[in-house]
């Protein structure tokens, strides 16, 4: 029985609940510590964020598909002058009523938090996550490989980076396999308060 393909795809609003699922699966660690809510609460507060807030001019998301199910994705951004002088219009709160105000102002100072502003020529991943379905199988070097790709052909960029947290060492070792170095470790007390998270890793790998 033949395997069905693997795609990389730009991301669509058709895809909003099952990317939001995904970064449940992946990150539930930190935000249920941020917000103590369930996965199902979770994914539809990611929802409602991509939908309602717009993406940064200069970035990209894109999307795993088998079958037409999404089984992975990644997020990257760079730099761009002209993009940074525009300013984001935030819609209302009203769409975000059900969740509570305190949990949605935790959630987005927590995000704000994680924000990283890449420099000239860096392309940064904001966030890359594969189904616990199809984990091992290949889609997370996919994803990764269409990034090192974007990053070099369309940014012409020097080099592509993340962070990833001291309390997940086997992603950390599966980065370092893909030529990923780390390049800083800082502690934070703020993001352990939130996150439950005090160590994190600054990652790079080179691209020229």
């Amino acid at each position: 029985m033949s395997v069905a393909p693997i795609t990389i795809e730009p991301m669509l609003a058709k895809y909003n609940l099952q990317v939001s699922q995904l970064l449940v699966h992946g990150f539930r660690g930190k935000f249920q510590s941020l917000t103590n809510m369930n996965d199902d609460d979770l994914s539809l507060l990611f929802k409602q964020l991509f939908e309602h807030f717009p993406s940064e001019p200069a970035s990209q998301r894109m999307v795993a598909l088998q079958n037409g199910e999404v089984i992975g994705t990644i997020s990257i951004k760079w730099k761009s002058e002209a993009d940074m002088k525009q300013k984001r219009r935030i819609p209302s709160l009203k769409s975000f009523k059900k969740f509570g105000k305190w949990k949605l102002f935790k959630m987005l100072i927590g995000l704000n938090l994680l924000e990283y502003k890449p420099h000239a020529r860096e392309c940064y991943i904001t966030d890359v996550s594969v189904h616990p379905d199809h984990r091992s199988k290949g889609v997370g070097k996919l994803l990764l490989q269409w990034a090192k790709n974007f990053a070099r052909t369309n940014l012409q960029s020097d080099e592509l980076s993340l962070h990833v947290v001291g309390s997940n060492p086997r992603a950390k070792h599966l980065y370092e396999l893909i030529s990923f170095k780390t390049q800083s470790e800082k502690k934070s007390f703020v993001r352990q308060l939130l996150f439950n998270e005090s160590k994190w890793y600054y990652m790079a790998s080179k691209l020229s």
